[in-house]
């Protein structure tokens, strides 16, 4: 099994969730949703991330006490593989995301990485993740 561990990303790092918000591949689960929040691509799921909204996003992560963002790292190699995040919404449910960048699905991150994710999640008091899930996302359903 793969060994991660959670890296809080500093906006210089940032460069990783761009690449993973451009390319079509890893963002194929976003495609075809009925939104409108500027760069959004419909077509393929991807969404721009400019470097000059890198400071003012990652603060605003960060300084939520109401949520998590962090990259998912291989303990190994250092390298990051993906990221996943949590957020409170109204109805006071913790909605959780985790995205693998297309370079590395499959190689075998994806449990590891929840793993250490709801660890994390505990300890941070929360005691449950949401997520929805397509049918279609088989991958997704089998972890």
């Amino acid at each position: 099994m793969k060994k991660v561990n959670l890296y809080i990303p500093k906006v210089e790092d940032l460069w990783f969730r761009q690449l993973c918000m451009k390319d079509p591949e890893t963002m194929s689960y976003n495609a075809g949703y009925d939104v409108s929040y500027e760069g959004y691509h419909y077509d393929t799921g991807c969404i721009d991330f400019p470097e000059e909204k890198w400071e003012f996003w990652l603060d605003s992560k960060l300084n939520d006490k109401n949520s998590f963002y962090a990259y998912i790292q291989d303990s190994e190699s250092g390298n990051f593989v993906g990221y996943l995040n949590y957020h409170k919404i109204d109805d006071g449910r913790y909605m959780m995301g985790i995205v693998i960048h297309s370079k590395f699905q499959g190689q075998g991150y994806m449990r590891p990485a929840l793993k250490v994710f709801i660890e994390r999640a505990k300890a941070n008091g929360v005691d449950a993740l949401y997520d929805s899930v397509p049918l279609s996302r088989e991958k997704a359903l089998k972890v």
